[in-house]
């Protein structure tokens, strides 16, 4: 019998985790069926992979030796994949795909446009929730791939920049700062503001812009969290409040002139969006495909969004 690769994918996922049991459950296999292809890995090389105990199971010197080589096939195969999704035209399969409020509202609809008219056989499970329930739900399996609007950290998780984006200052028609081209930051702490709930992207890097200009974020003057961007445009509209929201999920209000975007004097709030997914867990086609497309969008084909 020869080495394959789906042998050492699972003997990493066991490495990784620490425990037949977990790993089966990651790569949706029974433990009996984990437990038989290691031991034909081992019965293969001759030589003890793991000890194991009631606990978990830790690697032998042999396995220690083999981790290496079985990460760089894992890293092979994910490249692999990728470098020829461009060519997979006739791809069939599910994407589930998790995006966080501005992008599943603002950006995620277009760029899908764009993707279906080239890959016509991918259907689409797509969630929209906060940054938060996206991780849980990538870590949970429940989603191939999300896309948030806040860097996370999670050593279970990979995490890429892709497509570039700004907050700006939004005050609606008839508020005192309309008409004013730039807007102070002590003229913003007078405002009483509307933000995003707590776990959404969108507060997460309003607050720490604030925190890196000494403003405690427990010192806003928040009058109002809502859960969805759409919700706190139209409390900003009724005169409620001002916000923080990404430039181009305002564009349509600006254009029809009752929403204004402000800089605020010395404060930049540029951000990437970042594209994330379970770090030891090999993609299904269509979700590496999808990757593979939005990484390429980044930059030089940002202004397809903004037509």
């Amino acid at each position: 019998m020869a080495i394959n690769f789906h042998q050492l994918h699972i003997f990493y996922t066991v490495a990784e985790r620490g425990s037949f049991s977990s790993a089966a459950q990651m790569l949706h296999m029974s433990q009996p069926a984990v437990t038989m292809q290691i031991q034909s890995l081992e019965d293969y090389f001759g030589v003890k992979l793991f000890h194991r105990s009631t606990k978990k199971v830790v690697l032998s010197e042999a396995g220690k030796t083999l981790m290496p080589y079985a990460k760089k096939s894992m890293q092979i195969m994910k490249d692999t994949e990728q470098a020829m999704a461009s060519y997979t035209e006739s791809l069939k399969g599910e994407l589930q795909l998790g995006a966080s409020l501005t992008i599943g509202e603002s950006i995620l609809p277009r760029l899908l446009g764009y993707f279906s008219k080239q890959y016509t056989h991918i259907s689409y499970k797509l969630k929209v929730m906060n940054t938060t329930q996206i991780m849980e739900e990538v870590l949970n399996h429940q989603l191939h791939i999300g896309l948030v609007e806040a860097e996370i950290k999670h050593p279970e998780l990979t995490v890429e920049p892709v497509l570039n984006d700004e907050l700006m200052l939004i005050v609606p028609k008839g508020h005192p700062l309309f008409e004013q081209e730039t807007v102070t930051l002590e003229e913003v702490l007078r405002q009483p503001f509307v933000l995003r709930e707590q776990g959404s992207g969108t507060r997460q890097v309003i607050e720490e812009v604030f925190m890196e200009h000494g403003v405690s974020p427990e010192t806003l003057p928040v009058v109002m969290e809502l859960g969805s961007t759409g919700a706190v445009k139209s409390a900003v509209e009724a005169g409620l409040g001002v916000s923080i929201l990404s430039a181009a999920s305002v564009k349509h209000e600006v254009a029809l002139d009752i929403i204004r975007t402000k800089p605020i004097t010395g404060m930049q709030m540029r951000r990437h969006f970042y594209i994330i997914h379970e770090k030891d867990r090999l993609l299904p086609l269509p979700a590496t495909t999808f990757q593979a497309f939005i990484q390429e969008k980044d930059m030089k084909n940002w202004n397809l969004m903004n037509e």
